[in-house]
């Protein structure tokens, strides 16, 4: 028996007429405000300037979103940088004509070196105290982050987990029937009613029943990463560890990544990787950020304490 039995088929976004606001967009906007909100207060508890903030904020947008774009093509979906380079940049598909897509393919261990990237150049502008000093107190706010990114996944019915008859199981609609297969199934040109129609109609159970139960892995990442959250304002707000240089970064890697490593064993590979291999592409790339981690936590040598 299933406990949640749930089918998943939600609207992509909120249709204003001459514009689609997708969900997953607002994750991330809700994501980066609350960021915002988090960085605020303890920059001043740092003692400084509402003008850094407001500059860290355009660095960490930029930094992680072409960070996370381009992490994505590097690492799962090169074949864009000849198939259809402008889409890299830009959300839209040009190749078999242009459509509106938005930015779908978002990696999170490009968005994870686009913020240290970012980080680094805005310490170099902005605070001049060491790279180290900004990462120790961004990563809180961005381990918060990491909930709405995955909860805008799970929306979009994407980065779905491995077939399971656990009682966790979620039947992902739109991952098995993509938006060609729904209007050539039901006949309805659009796309969003053919959905409603699919999901609602009796006609079309049989389908649905054919969709297998699958691991939400977004729900279980972003359930773990909420209380990765809370040890790190834990141990910035009421720990001495927060002025051990590096030590509040180091941390976020090791729980961070090692959450991402172990979701990994229940979702399905992404685009073309290799399926022979005892570890996916996520997995391996998460080992070195863990490794990193544990190094500024145990082994890096300036362990002074900053004022």
């Amino acid at each position: 028996m299933y406990a949640l039995d749930i089918a998943w088929n939600p609207s992509k976004g909120i249709d204003l007429g001459f514009f689609t606001l997708h969900y997953y967009s607002v994750m991330w906007i809700v994501a980066f405000l609350i960021g915002f909100y988090i960085v605020k207060r303890i920059f001043k508890n740092e003692n400084q300037t509402n003008e850094a903030v407001d500059s860290l904020f355009i660095y960490s947008v930029i930094g992680i979103m072409l960070g996370a774009r381009l992490g994505h093509v590097f690492f799962y979906q090169p074949e864009l940088i000849n198939d259809d380079f402008f889409s890299i940049f830009l959300p839209f598909k040009f190749k078999g004509g242009i459509e509106f897509t938005g930015f779908q393919g978002l990696a999170s261990h490009g968005a994870a070196i686009g913020m240290i990237i970012s980080m680094y150049l805005f310490n170099k502008k902005i605070v001049k105290k060491s790279v180290l000093w900004v990462l120790d107190r961004v990563v809180v706010p961005v381990s918060l982050g990491a909930v709405f990114v995955r909860l805008g996944n799970f929306i979009n019915s994407e980065i779905i987990g491995k077939v399971t008859e656990s009682s966790f199981g979620v039947r992902f609609i739109q991952d098995t029937y993509n938006k060609y297969e729904v209007v050539r199934i039901t006949g309805i040109e659009n796309v969003k009613d053919a959905y409603v129609a699919l999901g609602s109609d009796p006609k079309y159970t049989e389908l649905l029943e054919q969709v297998p139960f699958r691991h939400p892995a977004q729900l279980y990442e972003a359930f773990s990463y909420v209380f990765v959250f809370f040890i790190l304002m834990y141990v910035y707000w009421k720990t001495e560890k927060s002025k051990q240089q590096g030590f509040l970064f180091g941390l976020f890697l090791v729980l961070l990544w090692t959450v991402r490593f172990v979701v990994e064993y229940v979702k399905e590979p992404q685009n073309i990787e290799r399926t022979d291999w005892l570890l996916n592409t996520g997995q391996l790339l998460s080992i070195p950020f863990v490794l990193i981690g544990l190094y500024f936590m145990f082994v890096y040598k300036a362990k002074r304490k900053l004022s």
